[in-house]
């Protein structure tokens, strides 16, 4: 190696240290200001609300129970609950069940929740408003069904895969039953 590759190798290094330097004393003085500033404003107790969502170990309970329903019957099905907001707690997809059944046990239960009915009586109401269906996320077909909590709703069981939708909705149904237990 010659005089002017060892001389420029040390140069780049003794670059880089003096840019990782500079790069953690603006990280510390960023730290230290963000927590030296004054404390955000909070928002008080009349501009909250407070919201009850199922625990994971009860959207499994109601899941499973689904899924049990449908077995007793010889169904391959795929169960899913959602919560309050349509966020996915728990998908089962039971042996030999089709592979849309996930995504649409899914969509019934956001269904279900976001009306606060059962899809069946949702799938009903396509008849004087046809453009329900266009909302994304949704699927009106039978197979959902709302969990509530003093009447307000907290939660969707949605199932699919049977041959009626009337099956899925019972199965979804049981789901919904066994949190009463």
């Amino acid at each position: 190696m010659n005089f002017n590759s060892t001389q420029s190798t040390r140069t780049k290094r003794l670059a880089l240290g003096v840019t990782a330097l500079a790069i953690a004393a603006a990280g510390t003085f960023g730290a230290v200001s963000a927590s030296a500033a004054a404390p955000a404003p909070s928002a008080s107790g009349h501009n909250l609300t407070t919201s009850t969502h199922l625990t994971v170990a009860a959207a499994t309970k109601a899941a499973q129970a689904a899924l049990d329903a449908a077995g007793k019957e010889n169904q391959k099905v795929s169960v899913a609950v959602v919560d309050r907001n349509g966020n996915t707690l728990v998908t089962l997809r039971g042996d030999g069940a089709g592979p849309q059944s996930p995504e649409s046990a899914e969509r019934k239960a956001y269904t279900a929740v976001s009306w606060n009915a059962p899809t069946s009586e949702l799938a009903k109401r396509l008849a004087q408003t046809p453009n329900l269906k266009d909302i994304p996320g949704t699927l009106f077909l039978a197979g959902g069904a709302p969990v509530q909590a003093k009447g307000a709703p907290v939660a969707g069981v949605g199932v699919a895969g049977a041959p009626s939708g009337d099956l899925d909705e019972k199965f979804a149904q049981a789901g919904v039953a066994a949190l009463d237990k």
